[in-house]
């Protein structure tokens, strides 16, 4: 069930069944030579879809800019600056807190994200915690969860790709991106075959450093079939997840 398709009823009535809904959060971001700008996006998204598919639950709309401001050296990019992604994050949470839901699960496919979204958390926290007098009902709790710490895409990123799955650009995440639109798939060149490692700072020096855009890997092994065994693994893992963080006290 997703909200950008329900009437107001619908919601309404669901949150007489359940209190919890889970959004997608990612990136627009460069993801190397073959990599979709919209990978760190599609990959969550396409992930609670399939969750979707399997369990009642309500899929709100995917957060598609995040923080990405050390790959604005890369045409295309679009970056939130941590203050404003606060902002905004803190905005959909009261938002839906103000209809009756109580469990927000974010499902993340940007590292970047993890910092701002988990300082998005506090302030949330810190605004009931101020509330004058004693809150009445379940508090609003918010989980966040990478789809790619799940236990099956892990093991399965390892089999398939080992150390060339590096940390941005990864063959995993590309070709989850293919199984979800297998129609834009790309080809390129990659050299050196697995991209250096290392950090950066600003945009600037991760271009200088990273002049392709990936870090430590070789999205050049992506593939539909390995998109299919992540997005499986982690469609199964991430109701699991979800659902642990609904009975949670």
């Amino acid at each position: 069930m997703r909200l950008q398709l329900s009437t107001w009823q619908e919601v309404e009535s669901y949150l007489g069944r359940s209190k919890g809904i889970v959004i997608p959060i990612g990136s627009t971001e460069q993801h190397g030579p073959n990599g979709l700008i919209g990978t760190d996006a599609i990959c969550p998204e396409t992930i609670a879809f399939g969750m979707a598919g399997e369990i009642e639950v309500l899929i709100g709309p995917t957060q598609a800019i995040g923080m990405a401001q050390h790959h604005m050296a890369f045409p295309g990019t679009m970056t939130l600056r941590p203050s404003t992604l606060v902002a905004v994050l803190r905005d959909q949470v009261m938002s839906l807190a103000r209809h009756g839901f109580e469990r927000i699960y974010f499902l993340n496919g940007h590292g970047g994200n993890v910092a701002t979204v988990m300082a998005a958390f506090s302030e949330i926290h810190a605004e009931t915690s101020l509330e004058i007098g004693p809150r009445h009902g379940r508090p609003v709790r918010c989980k966040l969860r990478n789809w790619y710490d799940l236990p099956g895409p892990r093991e399965i990123s390892k089999e398939l790709f080992g150390a060339s799955e590096g940390s941005h650009a990864t063959p995993s995440e590309v070709s989850l991106s293919y199984y979800a639109y297998p129609e834009f798939q790309k080809q390129a060149q990659m050299s050196p075959k697995v991209a250096p490692r290392g950090g950066f700072h600003d945009a600037e020096d991760y271009r200088r450093r990273y002049p392709d855009g990936r870090i430590g890997s070789d999205p050049s092994l992506a593939s539909v079939d390995a998109g299919r065994r992540l997005y499986e693994a982690a469609v199964k893992d991430g109701i699991a997840d979800y659902q642990d963080f609904l009975s949670a006290a």
